[in-house]
């Protein structure tokens, strides 16, 4: 047990989460504490399918949603520190068919840059899909799609959380920046190759089929997501599909390696992944008191307090205050990391020196996931010593 982490605070968590599932509120979790770099817990629990009695596994591989977007922020982060493209570049000067056809009607489209996308501020609607479910693995027709809707904000002006859009119109701007044949092979070779995070890709593996964590879906059919929505991405989420919001699959392993070259600053293995120039600006608040449309909807249904949104140039940031929050509010402000819905998430605390990862079995309503993680969150927060 690690000297830096509370062994029985780490049991405590382990048991919380043992309870939960034993509960019914989830099917199952891999997570991995560490502290210096020194992991204090590392532990499957429950099942990767609990209606079919099957056991989660260590290496199990999850589509693990939305923190696929951490993945495709490190990628803008390369491009940036390379000179590839700027916070600046607007996304027409790379994808020049954004602007759309009737200019007057799509005028403020021109103004859409790379900082809006990571921020979320981009203007485009919140529409979580621009296709149809199962046309979302293509994504020329995905960014086709979303060359024909028009801001609805001006750019730069509201933090509208975007399931898909912003997300979908980096990697294309990515791959055509570098000149690369897709998206898929740019993350490879760029990224999930150079941290070897052998068991993570844009859409997973046929051969992997055994090991993939089927999604299911807990939530109500009437959020802003429904259970058909995150079930059907286990047929849209495949081995051809490119999508560099949602489409991921990784293992906890894989997640810990990648969170764990953000600790030390963007190196690993020897070499340096990331600016750290560039990480300092995107672990740092850019989104001022701006709300989070979409949690802040959340909020008012539960009867929470409004939180703000806490981002920094993509990721999710920890910031102060005492609303529910998916990092809780006892790790640091400048805490930073991601998840998807209702099921994954990362952090690194700055300072603590700690990262946490817990990927999940069972689709949770985002209202109770965020109370979920929050109380992980602290639990793990609490064992630093």
């Amino acid at each position: 047990m690690s000297a830096h982490l509370n062994a029985e605070t780490l049991e405590l968590l382990e048991t919380t989460i043992r309870n939960d599932i034993n509960d019914g509120t989830y099917d199952g979790a891999r997570i991995m504490v560490a502290r210096h770099g020194e992991v204090g817990l590392d532990a499957t629990i429950g099942w990767a399918d609990r209606a079919s009695g099957r056991k989660l596994k260590e290496d199990d591989i999850f589509r693990v949603l939305s923190l696929t977007k951490a993945f495709t922020n490190a990628l803008v982060y390369q491009a940036l520190g390379e000179g590839k493209l700027q916070l600046s570049t607007r996304v027409v000067d790379v994808i020049p068919e954004f602007w759309g056809v009737d200019r007057f009607r799509t005028m403020r489209k021109d103004r859409v840059n790379l900082a809006h996308l990571l921020t979320h501020r981009s203007g485009m609607p919140a529409t979580p899909e621009p296709l149809p479910n199962a046309e979302l693995g293509n994504l020329e027709n995905v960014i086709a799609a979303i060359c024909k809707l028009d801001v609805i904000h001006e750019p730069g002006t509201n933090l509208t959380y975007s399931p898909a859009i912003n997300h979908a119109l980096m990697g294309e701007m990515l791959r055509r920046v570098y000149g690369a044949s897709s998206f898929r092979e740019l993350a490879e070779k760029n990224l999930f190759s150079v941290l070897d995070m052998k068991d993570t890709r844009f859409g997973p593996l046929d051969e992997w089929k055994e090991r993939v964590v089927p999604l299911k879906a807990y939530i109500p059919d009437s959020g802003w997501l429904s259970p058909k929505d995150v079930e059907d991405l286990n047929d849209v989420v495949n081995e051809d599909a490119e999508m560099p919001w949602v489409g991921s699959v990784s293992t906890a392993r894989d997640v810990f390696a990648f969170a764990e070259m953000i600790r030390r600053n963007g190196q690993a293995n020897g070499k340096s992944v990331i600016a750290p120039a560039i990480l300092d600006a995107a672990t740092t608040l850019q989104t001022g008191d701006m709300t989070n449309d979409l949690y802040a909807m959340i909020a008012k249904m539960r009867g929470w307090e409004e939180p703000p949104g806490n981002f920094g140039l993509g990721f999710s940031l920890s910031g102060t205050g005492t609303h529910p929050s998916f990092f809780g509010p006892f790790t640091s402000p400048r805490t930073h990391g991601n998840y998807g819905a209702g099921s994954t998430l990362f952090w690194i605390d700055p300072e603590r020196d700690m990262t946490f990862v817990c990927l999940t079995s069972g689709v949770m309503d985002e209202g109770d996931n965020v109370l979920r993680f929050q109380k992980l969150s602290t639990i793990a927060a609490s064992a630093a010593l």
